[in-house]
């Protein structure tokens, strides 16, 4: 069957469909209804209370008036039954109503019944059209809305169009199941054809709900059976090296070398990892981690076990800073140990660039720590052994595909320091394993956040000032870099002139995007060393940047950041034994979710928990930063909504992959015709094979 072939189908209606982005049947079929209406109780005009109650009334369309001019211009339809009348009232969309409505036409009307002077009038209801009065049982009870769009109206494809649609199309149409009979028993799921029937023809409120979880459940299953198909294809194919640990670095790091005790969560990762590196399949894990909560040092044991075993390791973090930053930190740690470390960026000499270059390709430097520069085609490695990855999210898995082809499938770490909800990780990561760290290295105290408005500035400088006197140090943040006509906020720029005027015994630096590279790091290193005592800075100092000293984190226009960005702002104090500071300077005017976001700011430091609230504020996509971001395209899953779910179909699909990996039993077969087609997008997203 075509679309074509549907009754009443013009070429008008035909390109509004395609345009839509149905091309099928199918796709017809998965224009699941946006709601229902329940029609059930229909009651007379007369018994109608006008206090905004949901009703259905049945009646005649006694009569059509268009009032008003311009925007207040209006279409009002009188409907009568045997007992009153009630008026139909539209502001919008009156060329439409005035061709569909004719005085005469028996109609159903849904919507909220309100009084108004003397009568009662529902706005914008929803209406269907009967040709007898016999036919209008057939309209009461449980109706689907479809969705509309601006094709569909041009072409009058009304939802009442779409049910006819649908009901020619399940009549016709041969719908195959491709779910195993035992799956959908288990779960209680409806079968495929059944299933379309009760989402888009309900007989009560269950029918469409379990028709939903069906379809739902679907899609996640297909989704968790693709990722455990290509787990399970990197475990047979891709035999990582077999790491033998603890070895000497890493006892004497541990043991000796490291200042302090190792959190629960820190023991926890490393035990995830000791179990992946020995096992002689190459690991793939996400160590998921809070601002501050000792993720580098986790990285810094894996690549010493590599050393271990005479293997080298390479960490590649997204900016020269943040790539400068852990060279220092593990060239600290490691050089009692004899560790060779070196640093690789696009910045460097030609000259050093080839000694740094010939060190790695004979094997004399054991780990090599820098940006992208790590992955470009001229860098070869003599024996690599594990690649870690610092702040996931600024790279792609093209770059984690690179990585893996300058070795023999080296052992892969991702680290994150933005947290993700567990929901998401599943998802977004589901190639990965993951751990989680918790808790932050001991001595280490929280910061302290208030939220203060600009009445209290000068109350927040003193406060400022106390701190500086004390010898700590403070960031200063702004939104802008320069002062723009378009938004009325405080630009760093300016505010860096301010601020050097406020705090004239004390010195202040400037640092914002727009600076070349080494300017940068030049204002960054001052301030590191305590040179500069304010840093006045845009959001370029949000990720990576460690400065223990620095004990207070001012924020300015905090309503107008993302939580996730106030998060990681907050994340570059504390990081020492000083008690932090974070305030968030805001403006009384506040949306609703600003002062959402505010608020969960004030109120928790758990960076999870803050994450979960900016999931559900942002969404998804939004969440991530970017719309495509990886994600899978759910139709009708919701992956934080529908948690639970997921978990239920992970499992599921593991155990059949376990089961039966080639889905060769009979049982299987449907499945594995729809399943294929599905696996090779997935193989061509992940780089994998």
């Amino acid at each position: 069957m075509k679309l074509a072939q549907l009754s009443n189908i013009s070429a008008n209606r035909l390109k509004a469909l395609t345009e839509s982005g149905i091309h099928t049947p199918t796709d017809l079929l998965h224009l699941f209804p946006r709601r229902y209406l329940d029609r059930s109780n229909v009651i007379p005009v007369s018994l109608l209370q006008g206090q905004g109650e949901q009703v259905t009334v049945v009646g005649r369309v006694t009569r059509i008036n268009e009032t008003g001019f311009g925007a207040k211009k209006r279409l009002e339809a009188l409907i009568t039954d045997e007992t009153g009348s009630i008026s139909a009232v539209w502001f919008k969309r009156l060329a439409f109503f005035k061709k569909f409505l004719s005085a005469g036409d028996m109609v159903v009307l849904f919507g909220n019944a309100k009084r108004f002077g003397k009568g009662i009038s529902i706005a914008h209801p929803e209406i269907d059209k009967v040709d007898d009065p016999s036919a209008v049982t057939k309209l009461t009870g449980i109706v689907p809305v479809y969705p509309g769009n601006n094709f569909f109206n041009a072409t009058y494809i009304t939802s009442n169009v779409l049910r006819k649609w649908v009901k020619q199309i399940l009549n016709t149409l041969p719908l195959t199941e491709f779910i195993p009979g035992y799956i959908l028993e288990r779960e209680n799921l409806p079968v495929r054809n059944e299933a379309y029937r009760m989402i888009h023809f309900p007989e009560d409120n269950k029918d469409h709900r379990s028709a939903l979880r069906r379809f739902k459940f679907e899609e996640l299953f297909l989704f968790e059976l693709s990722v455990a198909r290509l787990k399970q294809n990197i475990r047979e194919k891709h035999n990582g090296p077999v790491l033998t640990v603890p070895g000497d670095y890493t006892r004497s790091f541990f043991n000796e070398v490291l200042p302090f005790e190792l959190t629960e969560g820190q023991k926890s990762a490393l035990s995830d990892i000791r179990r992946d590196v020995t096992s002689g399949i190459q690991m793939n894990r996400l160590i998921q981690g809070d601002v501050g909560s000792g993720k580098t040092v986790v990285a810094i044991g894996t690549m010493l076990m590599a050393a271990d075993t005479g293997y080298q390791s390479v960490m590649m973090a997204p900016t020269e800073i943040l790539a400068e930053q852990h060279y220092n930190t593990i060239s600290g740690y490691v050089k009692p140990l004899g560790i060779n470390v070196r640093l690789l960026v696009g910045s460097q000499k030609a000259a050093l660039r080839r000694d740094i270059l010939s060190d790695v390709a004979g094997g004399t430097a054991q780990i090599v720590v820098g940006t992208h520069a790590v992955i470009q085609e001229k860098v070869t490695f003599a024996n690599l052994g594990v690649a870690v990855i610092d702040e996931q999210h600024r790279f792609g898995v093209v770059q984690r595909s690179v990585l893996q082809d300058k070795g023999r499938y080296p052992h892969i770490l991702v680290m994150s320091a933005t947290p993700i909800p567990r929901s998401l990780a599943l998802t977004l990561y589901s190639d990965l394993d993951l751990s989680i760290i918790t808790g932050l290295p001991g001595g280490r105290k929280p910061p302290v956040t208030a939220v203060r408005s600009d009445q209290k500035r000068e109350d927040v400088y003193t406060f400022i000032e106390k701190e500086l006197l004390d010898g700590g140090q403070a960031y200063i943040v702004y939104p802008l870099v320069e002062e723009s006509e378009a938004l009325d906020l405080k630009d760093a720029t300016l505010g860096f002139e301010q601020v050097k005027a406020r705090f004239p015994g004390f010195d202040a630096g400037l640092l914002h995007g727009r600076m070349k590279s080494d300017e940068k790091e030049k204002v960054m290193r001052a301030f590191k060393d305590n040179e500069l005592q304010i840093l006045v800075s845009t959001t370029v100092i949000e990720v990576g940047v460690d400065v223990p000293n620095a004990s207070v984190m001012m924020v300015e226009h905090a309503e107008r950041f993302g939580l996730s960005q106030l998060h990681q702002l907050r994340g570059r104090i504390g990081r020492g034994v000083r008690q932090s500071y974070c305030i968030l300077m805001a403006d009384f005017k506040q949306s609703k979710d600003a002062r959402t976001r505010l608020a969960t700011m004030a109120e928790t430091n758990d960076g999870f928990k803050i994450a979960d609230v900016d999931l559900k504020l942002r969404g998804p996509g939004d969440f991530l930063g970017t719309k495509q971001s990886g994600l899978p395209d759910f139709r009708v899953a919701d992956i934080i909504e529908d948690q639970p779910l997921l978990e239920t179909a992970k499992q599921i699909a593991w155990d059949l992959i376990d089961r039966d990996s080639e889905l060769e039993l009979p049982e299987h077969l449907s499945l594995k015709r729809v399943f294929l087609p599905y696996l090779e997008k997935k193989k061509k997203f992940y780089s994998m094979g």
